[in-house]
This record gives structure tokens, sequence and C-alpha cells, in this order.
């Protein structure tokens, strides 16, 4: 038998949403380049709340907040994040890399780095470019990242959704960087 006791909400020390917008952030901007499903949308808001990542970039047709379809999975979160709206994802990379950051394309892509074998310097700034549902991300979004980096799969599909992606990558930067 488990002698685990879920917590309820008030011992979970959750910050306020002032609290969040003051604490250290994580050197880590996500681009999200025409998604198309609000639920994603709001999923990549909530994850990146989890990790206190410090802005998230919606491109092209990717949905801005506030919105009722996005708020059931951000629940909230589209509040504490950081985000601006950029018509270009290319235009999103290069003010970034302008900015200072390196800038990797989630892909499966000639020269990929696998996630694993990603190593990351502590005192960088890092972006990653999150691609549409079923597209991907653009081939000239990826001609101006530094790279790509691509998740492990084993199994038959090859493929895993944007937003699961998204928790997968932003989880595994977290570790790398803090």
């Amino acid at each position: 038998m488990s002698m685990n006791r879920k917590l309820k909400i008030t011992e979970l020390n959750r910050i306020s949403t002032e609290e969040f917008k003051e604490a250290e952030k994580l050197p880590l901007v996500v681009v999200l380049d025409n998604i198309r499903s609000l639920h994603n949308i709001g999923s990549v808001f909530r994850t990146s709340d989890a990790f206190r990542i410090e802005c998230i970039y919606l491109c092209g047709i990717t949905a801005v907040p506030p919105h009722p379809e996005m708020h059931k999975t951000a629940l909230g979160a589209e509040f504490t994040v950081d985000w601006k709206y950029v018509d270009n994802a290319v235009e999103a990379v290069d003010n970034l890399r302008n900015g200072g950051y390196t800038v990797y394309s989630v892909e499966q892509a000639e020269g990929s780095i696998m996630l694993n074998e990603l190593t990351l310097d502590r005192t960088g700034k890092y972006a990653i470019v999150m691609g549409n549902e079923v597209k991907g991300v653009q081939q000239e979004v990826i001609d101006h990242s530094h790279g790509c980096i691509e998740i492990p799969q084993y199994g038959t599909k090859h493929s895993l959704n944007v937003s699961v992606t998204a928790g997968i990558v932003i989880w595994d930067l977290f570790n790398k960087l803090k």
C-alpha cells in the first residue's frame, strides 16, 4: 500500500501572478510557428508557466490570448507567461538571434541533434521553435535557426503531439540550464 497522501491545493505553495512576474525566469523563449490548435497553445502556456520560461512568441496563424478554448488548457497561464505576437516566424527567429539567443527548431531534419545529446552553456540564452501540427517547422525558419533538435523515438509513429514535444523539450532544457 502506498503511503503517499495527495497534497491539498493550499499545501502546494503556489506563487501569485505578481510573484511570478517578478521571479527569475529560465533563459528560454518558445516560438510557436503556425500552431492551429488552441488546446496545444494553451498547453504550451501551462508548461511554460510551470518552468518559468521567459516568453512565448506566437507567430503566423497561432492564436493569441485571451480565448476561452485556450483557457481550458492554459488555466490562467496565458496571464502569467509573457508573450508577444510576431506575424512572421523568420522575423521572430532573426530578432532572437540578434538578441543573443541560440535558436533551435524542434524538427526531424538532416543533421539534427538528438535531445539527449544536446549540451548547453548555462550562461547562454536559448529559443526553441515548435512547428505546425501537420507541416512542422517551415524550412525557411529552420534555415534561420542555429540548428535542429530531435526527440529520439522508438515506436512506429515517429511523431508526437506538438504540446507533448514542447513539454519534453522544455523539461529537458530546464534541467540543462538550472
